[in-house]
């Protein structure tokens, strides 16, 4: 694993030098080192230090950051793009031209988080917000279904009190009968009844 590591930071460092257009002569001597070591870290044989890599990523103009990841001296961040290492790189920009752009590209970046944090929150309110509707509802309709059962109890005892008063009163049948004995214990309106009224016969 670390013969991987040192050919990856010297294929990337001879990478960076190809695309810069910078001569090895030229890479070694800003980055204060001889021709031949530095040969040995582009083909793998020599591990660069910190202090080393760090002057080779001024030659190259580029961050010492992104060497050091390669080097496996820093993890890799996943917020790396490489955009800031290319601009870096990039020869026909000037140092002040670079960093400003590095400025732009790192606002644009910190704007769009805070946006996505900002839509994230905005996300967890709405579903907050449907929650507690969802609850509320719930509540709504145990209460509709308790004011339900309070109903059918309610009739099911009213029910019951008018079937008892029922059973107090006489029978339309009974009621009936009691009526005609009534009418039969009554004299009647013949004259033959009345006493006093018998007239003989007229001879």
């Amino acid at each position: 694993m670390r013969n991987e590591t040192v050919k990856s930071i010297g294929d990337y460092i001879r990478e960076q030098r190809e695309q810069a257009r910078i001569s090895m002569r030229q890479l070694a001597q800003q980055a204060g080192v001889s021709n031949p070591y530095l040969s040995q870290i582009e083909r793998g044989l020599r591990k660069p230090s910190a202090d080393i890599l760090q002057q080779i990523a001024k030659g190259l103009r580029i961050s010492a950051e992104a060497l050091y990841v390669q080097a496996g001296i820093l993890e890799d961040r996943p917020a790396d793009t490489g955009v800031r290492s290319a601009l870096l790189a990039d020869a026909e920009l000037s140092e002040r031209q670079k960093q400003v752009l590095i400025e732009i590209y790192e606002s644009f970046r910190k704007e769009n988080a805070a946006a996505a944090e900002a839509q994230a929150a905005e996300v967890a309110a709405q579903a907050a917000e449907v929650e507690a509707a969802a609850e509320a509802a719930a509540a709504e309709a145990a209460v509709a279904q308790a004011a339900v059962a309070q109903a059918t109890a309610t009739a099911a005892t009213a029910e019951a009190a008018a079937e008892a008063a029922d059973d107090g009163r006489p029978s339309r049948t009974s009621w009936s009968a009691a009526t005609a004995e009534a009418e039969q214990a009554e004299p009647s309106g013949n004259a033959d009844d009345v006493p006093g009224q018998n007239v003989p016969p007229i001879g």
